[in-house]
């Protein structure tokens, strides 16, 4: 059950801090783009290292196609995002693409455990990956949000930010 109660906060913390706050408009900062993706990894891995022994190599497999796919997706989802100069730092909004790109993502995670069940190789570590799933795929996201940053000269402040409706 505890279990059961992360992954519902983990749903929650992306759908509110990542998903809502990109389509609604976000101001960018390095803490912005790192925090929530590194705390997202962390945690995936030692849940997912703690899920690796004796897991098959069919799952292993799975983990592996999930993080790749999901990472793909990561960087499709950076360039759907308009980027603009505002209040000193970057503003970045999403689009409907962006939105359908998202829903993409939580369809291939669910498909992936589907056919990893369907196959018979689903185990505790595609459960246990989920958070190591989704820091993968935003921190994937930021690195190529910060680099379209970096390209387009715009400037990025160093501390909290907070989400605006513009």
């Amino acid at each position: 059950m505890p279990s059961v109660l992360l992954y519902v906060a983990i749903a929650a913390l992306v759908l509110y801090r990542v998903v809502y706050q990109q389509v609604r408009g976000t101001l960018l900062s390095r803490r912005r783009l790192t925090v929530l993706p590194l705390v997202l990894t962390v945690v995936g891995a030692y849940l997912t290292l703690k899920a690796l022994p004796g897991a098959p190599a069919g799952e292993l497999g799975l983990l592996a196609a999930d993080l790749l796919v999901l990472a793909g997706l990561g960087v499709l989802r950076s360039t759907t995002t308009t980027l603009t100069e505002r209040d000193g730092t970057t503003f970045q909004k999403g689009s409907a693409v962006t939105i359908g790109l998202w829903v993409l993502t939580v369809a291939v995670r669910i498909g992936l455990l589907a056919l990893g069940t369907a196959l018979g190789v689903a185990g505790p570590l595609t459960s246990a990956s989920v958070a190591l799933s989704l820091g993968v795929t935003i921190a994937v996201q930021n690195a190529t949000t910060y680099r379209r940053i970096q390209r387009r000269g715009l400037p990025l402040a160093a501390g909290r930010r907070t989400a605006v409706s513009r």
